[in-house]
């Protein structure tokens, strides 16, 4: 990224607080921290580049603060959630609402650097290419991370506009599900062939029409074609 990369720490654990602020500063980040989702979304959160959010705080969840963010505040940030708990269950509740990555407590400040990097490289590979992608009156606008169809706007998540901005940015070839999953979702991430398959049912139905532009075929994976 051409700046420093602001990331925002929500935690109501103080210690940890301070240990990632004063390491992560040290690895070239611009760091402010606070312990509650509540005085998090007090802020500009348009101004950060990452969230760093905790699962389990005396307040409001960071499950609730995630949700809000997509859903009422309609931001695209990445969010990596913090917690001790790693069932199956807990993944998949962080992601559905939205999450981009999922770190278990206790972790090395080596891995949550790793992570923090891999998904604002993801990012920003979308930002920079292409800054607008077309088919008739379907447009992506990846600055604005806007989809539109005769000019009125499509409610995509984040999982959905990245698969859509991958298969138009490919037009006419093939992209195996695993090319998907490895450019779409975090590495190390608790991800199947099946979630892509149903990010893509439900990409189909929000655009209509051109949902028949995307095609699966066993074998080879999904692509997008004009007609």
């Amino acid at each position: 990224m051409d700046q420093t990369p602001r990331i925002l720490v929500v935690d109501d654990e103080q210690d940890l607080r301070e240990i990632l602020s004063f390491n992560l500063s040290g690895e070239g980040f611009d760091i402010e921290s606070v312990d509650s989702a509540e005085e998090a979304l007090k802020l500009s959160l348009e101004d950060f580049d990452l969230i760093l959010l905790d699962v389990m705080m005396g307040g409001m969840s960071g499950y609730r603060m995630a949700d809000i963010i997509r859903k009422e505040r309609k931001l695209d940030i990445p969010i990596i959630f913090l917690t001790a708990r790693g069932a199956e269950n807990d993944l998949l509740t962080g992601f559905n609402v939205g999450g981009d990555d999922y770190i278990s407590k206790p972790f090395s400040i080596k891995e949550v650097v790793v992570r923090l990097r891999a998904v604002l490289k993801r990012g920003d590979v979308v930002s920079k290419k292409d800054k607008q992608l077309s088919h008739k009156t379907l447009l992506l606008d990846t600055e604005k991370k806007t989809t539109t169809i005769d000019q009125k706007e499509i409610e995509l998540t984040r999982k959905e506009f990245k698969i859509l901005w991958l298969l138009m940015q490919n037009k006419g070839k093939y992209m195996t599900r695993e090319e998907i999953l490895e450019k779409v979702w975090t590495k190390d991430v608790v991800v199947t062939d099946r979630n892509v398959d149903v990010n893509i049912t439900r990409l189909r139905k929000k655009i209509g029409e051109y949902g028949n532009s995307i095609k699966g075929k066993t074998g080879y994976g999904y692509c997008f074609q004009e007609y």
